[in-house]
């Protein structure tokens, strides 16, 4: 207890950790915990020019496919490896769940909480040309850095990225039998949907046409004054040119999947990494040290925002399960102890 005493860590959270029965001296061992890449499948051929470019011997995850820890001080953003995409910092927690999926050729993916990619990128990466991977996120600025990632790393030609709402994010994966086209009787007297209709969707540009950006305006200013922004239509902020998209129209794009096809037109992995407070991360705890305690107070220990939390996470979870084929499989992972 004396060395309890010694750590600089609020007592409130002190005993937050004893009530769950772990060790507070992890939280001061960041110096000696390694930091972890991934190197790109077609890029391990590599590894030695990797290892000579950044002077450092990078131990291999045998648990952990294309995995390599390094010492916490070894900087690799300056390195030509980095650089070109041949790899990307990831965490080997975030590689477990990822690899917990079980990822099959041609499996349609859903990451429900895609932001900020990491997980998103080695998903893309274990599917190479097959299947098809359908980020989405709450937060558009966190979704932006997700596209950045997989363009960066030359991995976005199956995956598509919206802001959505995750708890009632209702879009299937796009599959070749979906996109008939057919319409229903009230959508051809459907002045709007006849509109949506004529907007087909060609090859994927960053400059996005002049109706699209005053929808999206319309969606952020709306949004901006929430905690958890409701959005009430997806907005697709990227897709790769076989996502499946080029081609259709709007109308065929937004028709949700509706519980009797689920069964046959689901995703057949779906992975829920929930918004949570973070006090399983080790890094993320520490970083409280600049951010001021009264941050962690508020963030992880506050009662009130813990239950909200926790109803936001089994909403994402309900909803993951709804989109989820039958047969496939769901990974739910958080970085946090009690949840």
């Amino acid at each position: 207890m004396e060395e309890l005493a010694k750590l600089p860590l609020p007592e409130a959270f002190l005993e937050f950790l004893r009530e769950n029965e772990l060790d507070p001296s992890i939280y001061t061992a960041v110096d000696s915990i390694p930091r972890y890449i991934r190197l790109k499948e077609e890029s391990e051929a590599y590894l030695e020019e990797i290892e000579a470019e950044i002077e450092c011997k990078l131990e291999k995850v045998d648990w952990l496919d294309g995995f390599y820890g390094l010492p916490p001080c070894v900087k690799i953003a300056k390195s030509r490896a980095y650089r070109e995409g041949k790899l990307y910092g990831i965490d080997a927690a975030s590689g477990a769940a990822v690899s917990a999926m079980n990822i099959s050729v041609g499996d349609h993916v859903l990451d429900l909480c895609a932001a900020p990619g990491a997980k998103l990128c080695m998903i893309l990466d274990i599917l190479g040309d097959t299947g098809s991977v359908t980020g989405v996120d709450v937060a558009r600025h966190r979704l932006a850095a997700c596209r950045t990632l997989v363009q960066k790393y030359a991995l976005g030609d199956r995956c598509r990225l919206f802001v959505a709402d995750g708890t009632t994010f209702s879009l299937g994966p796009t599959r070749p039998q979906l996109n008939s086209g057919s319409v229903s009787q009230s959508e051809r007297k459907d002045e709007s949907a006849l509109e949506q209709r004529s907007e087909t969707f060609g090859e994927w540009t960053s400059r996005r046409p002049w109706k699209e950006r005053k929808r999206a305006a319309k969606a952020i200013e709306s949004a901006a004054s929430e905690l958890f922004p409701r959005i009430e239509h997806p907005e697709l902020i990227f897709y790769g040119c076989h996502s499946g998209i080029s081609g259709l129209s709007r109308s065929e794009l937004y028709q949700s999947v509706v519980n009797s096809e689920v069964s046959l037109s689901g995703y057949d992995k779906v992975l829920v990494d929930a918004e949570c407070t973070h006090d399983g991360s080790i890094r993320h705890v520490q970083k409280f040290e600049n951010w001021g305690w009264a941050t962690l107070q508020r963030r992880v220990l506050d009662a009130e925002r813990t239950d909200s939390l926790t109803n936001l996470q089994l909403k994402l979870l309900t909803n993951g399960f709804r989109l989820l084929k039958v047969g496939g499989s769901l990974v739910y992972s958080t970085c946090s102890c009690p949840e």
